[in-house]
């Protein structure tokens, strides 16, 4: 059996983080959490399916790491998903000028995280 796919969630909110891993575990996608800018870019190198940011998550440098990951030959084709509040028009259009591949309101995102997640297991 292949090894499950991984994914990375630059994620603080811990109520957010049980959300993320409760629909991996049923996705069969292997999730890591990851707090530390230069964490994000050591780990990015093996390649993982995805890689989601909160990006309010001010401390993690969101943009600066969307735009680094997609300038870096190796990882440019790692899906970036990030989740914003709806009303954060400024914030979407900088991650998406950053980079990032899809920038959605949390609340969505949250409604469609077993989607997002079956369509990077690669099953089904």
């Amino acid at each position: 059996m292949p090894e499950p796919k991984r994914v990375l969630a630059v994620v603080s909110d811990l109520f957010f983080s049980s959300k993320l891993t409760e629909a991996a575990k049923r996705s069969g996608l292997a999730l890591e959490f990851v707090k530390e800018p230069k964490e994000v870019m050591e780990k990015a190198q093996h390649k993982p399916s995805l890689i989601i940011f909160d990006l309010n998550f001010e401390a993690a440098q969101p943009l600066k790491l969307i735009t680094k990951l997609k300038g870096k030959q190796e990882t440019k084709g790692i899906s970036l998903i990030g989740y914003l509040s709806h009303i954060q028009v400024e914030l979407k259009q900088q991650a998406q000028e950053a980079g990032c591949d899809m920038v959605m309101a949390r609340s969505a995102f949250s409604q469609n995280l077993p989607q997002i997640f079956k369509r990077h297991s690669g099953i089904g």
